[in-house]
C-alpha cells in the first residue's frame, strides 16, 4: 500500500463506524428511536442477536460504552467469524475484499456464482461452525461473506436445507464492496478492551445477564402476514416457540433487574406474548408503536413504513409525536 492511499484510510476524527453488513431487520432506520430508550446508567451491554451490529455500533459511537464491557452473541456462526475475522485480522480482510471487487468489476454476475458455488460454501462446509484456525484462511473466508452479501440480491442472507448459501446476485450498477476505512473503525470498535464475540443461541447468552445490565434484543421477528415470513433469512428458522422461550428469557431478564429493550414486529402474537401476558407486565415491560422502514424484503412492497414493537422496562425520553404504550394505542 502506498503512503498517499495510507493517508486517504486515517479516519477522519469524527468518523463513525457503520454497519459491514446488511441484514434483515438492520436497525439503521430505527436508531432514532431506540436512542430514546438508552438508559441513562448501565453495567454491562449485551446483545444476543447481532445481525448487522448497528445498535452495539451505535453505542459506540455515542461514547456509551467507554469504560464498559459488551457481550455481542450470535447463533450463526458466519456471523460471528466474519466479526472475528474483523477484529482480529482487517488487513488481511482488507485485502482479501479489494481483490474481490477487482475480479467483481471485470466478470460481474459470473463471478459472484464462482465465489458463492466454488469458494464460499465448499469452504464453509470444510472448517464447519468453528471456523478456519488461521487468520488468513479467516479473513479470506469472512470477505467472501462480506462481497456476497454486497453484491447478492437485496442484501439477504439464505441457506438451502443442505446449508449452503443460496442467495442469487443482486443487480448493482457499482457496490461498493471494500470500504477499508470503516473496517478499520469497526476492527478498532470490537478491539476494545471487555468486548466479547460469542457462538451462540440467545437463551446461554441472556442467562448470563446480571442486575444493572442493558440488553437489546432484535430476534427474527414474527411475521405478521402469512407471505412475510422474516424467519427464511436465519439458519434454522425462528418460529412460534422459539418467540415463546424468548419472552420467557424477556421477562426472567426483567425481574433479575436488567434493563430490556426488544424490537419485534406488530404482530398479533407478538401482542399476546407480551401486552397480553400478565406476567410480563408485572414485570414492568411496556410496549410502544414505532414507525419502521424495512429496508429487505422480497417484495418492493414490503420494503416501506411499517409499525413496529419496541419493548421495554426502560423508561423513554420523549420524542415530538411519539405514541404511547401499546395498550393506550
Amino acid at each position: 500500500m502506498t503512503a498517499s492511499r495510507a493517508r486517504a484510510c486515517v479516519p477522519a476524527a469524527d468518523a463513525v463506524a457503520r454497519p459491514i453488513l446488511k441484514w434483515a431487520g438492520g436497525k439503521r432506520q430505527l436508531l432514532p428511536e431506540l436512542r430514546r430508550f438508552y438508559p441513562a446508567r448501565f453495567d454491562r451491554y449485551i446483545e444476543p442477536f447481532l445481525g448487522s451490529a448497528a445498535v452495539f455500533l451505535d453505542l459506540h459511537n455515542l461514547g456509551l460504552l467507554r469504560g464498559r464491557r459488551a457481550m455481542l452473541a450470535d447463533s450463526n456462526a458466519d456471523i460471528i467469524g466474519c466479526y472475528r475475522a474483523v477484529r482480529d485480522a482487517a488487513a488481511e480482510l482488507v485485502a482479501a475484499l479489494a481483490a474481490l471487487e477487482v475480479s467483481h468489476r471485470r466478470r460481474g454476475t459470473a463471478f459472484y456464482y464462482e465465489v458463492r458455488d466454488r469458494r464460499f460454501n465448499p469452504a464453509r462446509r470444510a472448517h464447519g461452525p468453528d471456523g478456519p484456525g488461521d487468520r488468513r484462511s479467516a479473513a479470506a473466508l469472512a470477505a467472501m461473506l462480506v462481497y456476497l452479501n454486497r453484491t447478492g440480491y437485496n442484501g439477504l442472507y439464505r441457506l438451502n436445507a443442505r446449508g449452503d448459501f443460496n442467495v442469487p446476485a443482486g443487480r448493482y450498477a457499482a457496490p461498493r464492496i471494500c470500504d477499508e476505512a470503516n473496517i478499520r473503525l469497526v476492527s478498532a470498535a470490537l478491539h476494545r478492551r471487555g468486548v466479547s464475540l460469542v457462538l451462540g443461541g440467545f437463551e446461554g447468552v441472556l442467562a448470563r445477564g446480571r442486575p444493572g445490565d442493558f440488553v437489546y434484543i432484535d430476534p427474527p421477528y414474527a411475521p405478521v402476514s402469512p407471505t412475510s415470513r422474516f424467519t427464511a433469512y436465519t439458519a434454522g428458522g425462528f418460529g412460534a416457540d422459539d418467540q415463546v422461550r424468548l419472552r420467557d428469557a424477556v421477562v426472567d431478564l426483567a425481574v433479575r433487574g436488567c434493563q430490556v429493550l426488544l424490537s419485534n414486529s406488530t404482530a398479533p402474537e407478538i401482542r399476546r406474548l407480551y401486552v397480553e401476558h400478565a406476567p410480563a407486565r408485572a414485570a414492568g415491560l411496556w410496549a410502544f408503536e414505532v414507525l419502521a422502514r424495512r429496508a429487505i424484503n422480497s417484495r418492493a412492497a414490503g420494503r416501506g413504513p411499517v409499525m413496529e414493537y419496541l419493548i421495554t422496562n426502560v423508561t423513554p425520553r420523549p420524542a415530538p409525536g411519539a405514541r404511547g404504550p401499546a395498550e393506550t394505542v
